[in-house]
């Protein structure tokens, strides 16, 4: 059998030369670093550890940028972040054991945002494998085990030669749609063994592309150009495709009314006069999603939140476009599409016939009209007036981070992102802490616009390591802490289930004096003055810190 390789780079005689005579002084860790640079990463996140240093160590040979951050979970966050803005993989070089699991809070939220975080991980020695029990620092019977559940794909390596292969085939599954997180997993001895192998040169993990079946695109489309109704609900797939302009396109040339998922925030514009803009947790959207004889579902599995907590009924057809294979009617009888949806998408703009409905625009009106004065009989003008004071002083284009906070289930309903991939939050599997380590990530890929991070005093108290992170890279992150004393959203769950409140109640610091300590900027402000000093913090270099006291209600939900 006989193989063309004219497709491959060929080596000069100089770089032939090198290989066969590769550099004194490297050792396993190098291979991993000279890999990534190979797969084109420029920038990794971690925390050391003594099983790791042989990777550490290599950095220092490496042309790669390190951000090193306080805890091993806000490091997983921020390479999340990173991954999100980029589209790029991120790498999170972690320790065995305790560091490793660490981080998987991180790595569960990055599974359920569809972040491509590559993890890196030591193991204990290689003599000690195999769950003997010998007693090694940080030694697990299975390390593996733990992160199986969570990450795409476990990748193991047990010799050096293994390395570049493991990574890159890891760097292509976390790039493979559905993006996500991976695992690989290096012994102790494995890094720090010197090596006599070639420099890792260009490395190809080009993920392979996920197309619509041409017979799918063309029954959907045939349901769509039929349709009397149709409606569109567009999720964070859209954002992670850059598929944005493609739905844009599709809506108006079907005249399909369009919500975004809290995921998928951006994807739309929010203004147009077919965006039913991001109320998903509202009855009247409900019932206008449920009246749609065909229901054109883009880059969501319809779970929870989408679904208004499961309420969700639709009477027509419904049509879902996922990546994910396993979410493709795991919640609601469909057509289900396996692809990407920037492909679908543009499969079906090529193939819809144009259709005319001139009542859409007025539908949209009429229902947003019902979900204003549903939220104006409550009275909750606070919540409001903070929520537009950070979109004034927001730019357009900076990416915001939000944690699990009553400010940012707010937002996931009533906040104009104007750009697509530029708000992110926890939602997708809901643990405290993400806001402001995401917002570093985000920073240190672009230094070149202030980044926002938000979060309540208790969700802030996971982070607080992170200013000296913040500080020590000076990085443009500006993070707005609204202190109410507690956990407010269990404050409120609790009194309306229990009639009182246990475990919600917080002593915390001065959020001013110790931002202040770790070298950071910070100012204690006022809903009146709240605009104008996130206005001074966004226009000011480096870190800052805006403390807001202030008692915040949800919007009563219409899903009981």
């Amino acid at each position: 059998m006989s193989h063309d390789h004219d497709d491959r780079p060929q080596l000069t005689a100089a770089q032939a030369e090198a290989a066969l005579r590769p550099p004194a002084g490297r050792n396993g860790g190098d291979l991993v670093v000279e890999t990534l640079q190979g797969l084109g990463a420029t920038t990794v996140f971690g925390l050391p550890g003594q099983h790791a240093l042989g990777m550490f160590d290599a950095l220092r040979r490496s042309s790669l940028s390190y951000v090193g951050l306080r805890v091993e979970n806000n490091a997983g966050f921020a390479a999340d972040a990173y991954g999100r803005i980029t589209g790029e993989v991120a790498p999170l070089l972690l320790s065995t054991g305790p560091g490793a699991l660490t981080s998987l809070a991180a790595l569960q939220e990055a599974a359920a945002a569809s972040a491509p975080v590559l993890a890196i991980s030591s193991q204990i020695p290689t003599a000690g494998l195999g769950g003997g029990r010998h007693g090694y620092l940080h030694e697990l019977r299975d390390q593996q085990a733990s992160f199986r559940g969570v990450v795409k794909s476990v990748h193991t390596v047990r010799t050096a030669s293994q390395i570049p292969s493991a990574i890159a085939a890891a760097w292509e599954s976390a790039l493979t749609a559905p993006h996500g997180p991976v695992w690989v997993e290096i012994p102790q001895d494995v890094l720090i063994a010197g090596t006599v192998l070639p420099v890792v040169s260009a490395i190809d993990a080009t993920p392979r592309e996920l197309y619509p079946r041409p017979e799918l695109t063309l029954a959907a489309a045939h349901l769509l150009s039929n349709a009397e109704r149709p409606a569109i609900i567009a999720g964070g797939g859209v954002v992670r495709s850059d598929a944005a302009g493609k739905l844009l396109a599709l809506a108006e040339k079907i005249d399909a009314p369009v919500v975004t998922t809290y995921g998928g925030k951006g994807a739309f514009p929010w203004k147009h006069p077919l965006s039913l803009q991001s109320w998903l947790e509202d009855r009247y959207t409900t019932d206008f999603l449920e009246s749609a004889d065909v229901l054109l579902v883009v880059g969501s599995g319809l779970g929870e939140l989408s679904s208004n907590y499961h309420t969700f009924a639709p009477r027509g057809r419904v049509i879902q476009i996922e990546a994910d294979a396993g979410k493709l009617e795991s919640n609601y009888p469909a057509l289900g599409i396996h692809s990407d949806a920037r492909e679908a998408l543009a499969d079906l703009l090529d193939t819809v016939e144009p259709r005319r409905d001139e009542s859409a625009a007025e539908r949209v009106r009429t229902l947003l009209g019902k979900v204003h004065d549903r939220i104006a009989a409550q009275h909750l003008t606070l919540e409001q007036q903070v929520l537009d004071s950070v979109r004034e002083a927001l730019p357009d284009t900076s990416p915001s981070f939000w944690d699990m906070t009553i400010l940012a289930y707010w937002a996931w309903s009533a906040f104009d992102a104007r750009h697509p991939n530029t708000m992110h939050s926890a939602q997708g599997a809901g643990g405290l802490g993400y806001a402001f380590p995401a917002a570093i990530g985000a920073a240190a890929a672009d230094r070149t616009r202030p980044v926002l991070a938000v979060s309540g005093d208790g969700g802030a108290m996971y982070s607080i390591a992170e200013l000296a992170t913040a500080r020590q890279y000076d990085l443009p992150v500006t993070w707005l802490i609204v202190d109410d004393g507690g956990y407010g959203i269990l404050r409120e769950y609790m009194t309306g289930a229990f009639g009182e409140t246990t475990a919600t109640e917080l002593s915390r610091p001065d959020f001013v004096a110790l931002a202040e300590s770790f070298g950071v900027p910070a100012v204690r402000t006022t809903p009146e003055s709240l605009a104008a000093d996130l206005g001074k913090a966004f226009a000011a270099p480096g870190p800052s810190v805006v403390v807001l006291p202030a008692l915040l209600r949800m919007f009563e939900p219409t899903h009981l």
